[in-house]
């Protein structure tokens, strides 16, 4: 301890007391969850309001929001602004969870961060997301971003981002995930992620389902925000999807133009996704002085090196095929195994591992392969027992190889399999995680 009461002498310090000291959703379920704002207020009051300091998009939705805010992004850095992304969870890194052009914050900032914080903290006792939301805040006005895209964690209404006023608020899709704290039914669970759209700001909506449109269109009315659905602007269709291509055509059609983009985001369910982008861009133009609609193909296409995004339908490998991907809800997972049936293998070896809180059964029983199941279980406190997995399996007609890590699992895999035969890697953002974080995957 110096004088300052100050207790990290490290990055590794700092972090380890981020996770281990605040409350934190992504470990702990529902332990972290606030019911309301006040700590990210006060903290923010007693960092000087840094969210008012630069313009942001806030996007929200269940699944897609990741993709949405990572090619948004990118689409702001090649038009050559200085771009602020925040979005969780991080893959290997907590600094993923903070970047400025792509480039994660550095350790000394984080450091540099907790240090002016540290009183506020010790007396707010905040969760971990509120105190990450209030760095990335901190970090960007400190950097002087000329824009910055923020990712709702969970939910959107009381969320830890909600106390920016955007340029632009942005609702992917609804659908079913986190229902202990986000309501039973999908017109609840959109009244929370309905609660980023502010007043006069604009909003754009990029799946239309017929539960939730009165919600959106409710809210929108009650805020005099102008409300635009995505496929009223744009269709989307993808291309012949390639596995070895590394990058595929999408085509676009609004009411006016005609024209295709290269993604190296593959997954079928990107469609979605990238018509939710090009609607934001239509509308940034319509109703600000930001114009970036030039810059979108350059964006979506440099999305990975340019953000240094990753997991999302994400090829480890080629001959026998390897494929990860980070869906972990029935609406994401479902999408996820159409894709993966559509490559006609014979034979398929799906690498699984969960946490505790999803209903795996759910997610089990959308599985439709020829298939050998891995079970594992990612390193973490709230990571479902392989045991308990093997459990459940038990009651499915695949045969099962159990694993003490994702390593040792998708190892196995890639030693059991034919070179004609697909290698899925999933369950979890955190199974995908530990992969990622192996050096493994840099010698593939």
């Amino acid at each position: 301890m110096g004088m300052s009461g100050f207790p990290f002498h490290t990055y590794a310090e700092a972090t380890q007391w981020l996770f281990a000291q605040l409350p934190m959703f992504q470990r702990d379920g529902a332990a972290a969850y606030k019911n309301n704002l006040d700590n990210t207020l006060a903290l923010s009051a007693a960092l000087g309001h840094p969210e008012k300091d630069f313009p942001t998009i806030h996007v929200a939705g269940t699944n897609g929001k990741g993709s949405t805010s990572h090619m948004l992004a990118s689409v702001f850095q090649a038009a050559g602004f200085k771009t602020g992304l925040y979005t969780s969870p991080h893959l290997v890194d907590f600094s993923e969870r903070i970047r400025i052009n792509g480039v994660p914050i550095a350790q000394q900032e984080v450091l540099d961060f907790l240090q002016v914080a540290f009183p506020t903290l010790d007396a707010l006792k905040p969760s971990f997301f509120e105190t990450t939301v209030a760095m990335a805040f901190h970090h960007f006005a400190k950097e002087k971003v000329d824009i910055a895209i923020i990712e709702t964690g969970m939910g959107g209404r009381l969320d830890s981002t909600n106390i920016i006023t955007p340029l632009l608020s942005v609702i992917t899709n609804i659908g079913w995930d986190h229902m202990a704290f986000l309501g039973n039914t999908l017109e609840a669970i959109a009244g929370e992620k309905a609660g980023i759209i502010k007043s006069c700001v604009p909003v754009v909506i990029g799946s239309r389902q017929k539960e939730t449109v009165p919600v959106f269109k409710a809210m929108a009315q009650s805020q005099t925000a102008p409300l635009f659905f995505a496929d009223e602007l744009v269709q989307v269709t993808p291309g012949q999807y390639q596995p070895e291509a590394r990058i595929r055509t999408f085509s676009f059609q609004t009411p006016t133009s005609h024209f295709s983009v290269k993604s190296p985001l593959m997954g079928d369910y990107q469609k979605e996704n990238l018509g939710t982008v090009y609607s934001a861009l239509e509308v940034l133009a319509k109703h600000t002085t930001w114009d970036l609609r030039a810059w979108f193909a350059q964006g979506v296409e440099h999305v990975l090196e340019s953000t240094g995004f990753a997991g999302r339908w994400q090829i480890l490998q080629s001959q026998p095929l390897a494929i990860a991907d980070t869906a972990h809800n029935v609406d994401g997972f479902s999408r996820v195994m159409e894709q993966l049936a559509s490559l006609k293998a014979s034979k398929y070896h799906l690498v699984l591992g969960f946490v505790s809180d999803k209903e795996v059964s759910k997610l089990l029983d959308l599985i439709q392969l020829p298939t050998d199941i891995y079970a594992c279980a990612p390193a973490l406190p709230r990571a479902m027992p392989v045991e308990k997995l093997c459990e459940i399996l038990q009651t499915y007609p695949w045969p099962v190889k159990s694993f003490s890590s994702v390593m040792d699992a998708f190892q196995a895999a890639i030693n059991f399999a034919d070179k004609n035969d697909v290698i899925f890697v999933g369950g979890s953002t955190f199974v995908v995680a530990e992969l990622q974080s192996s050096s493994f995957l840099s010698k593939l």
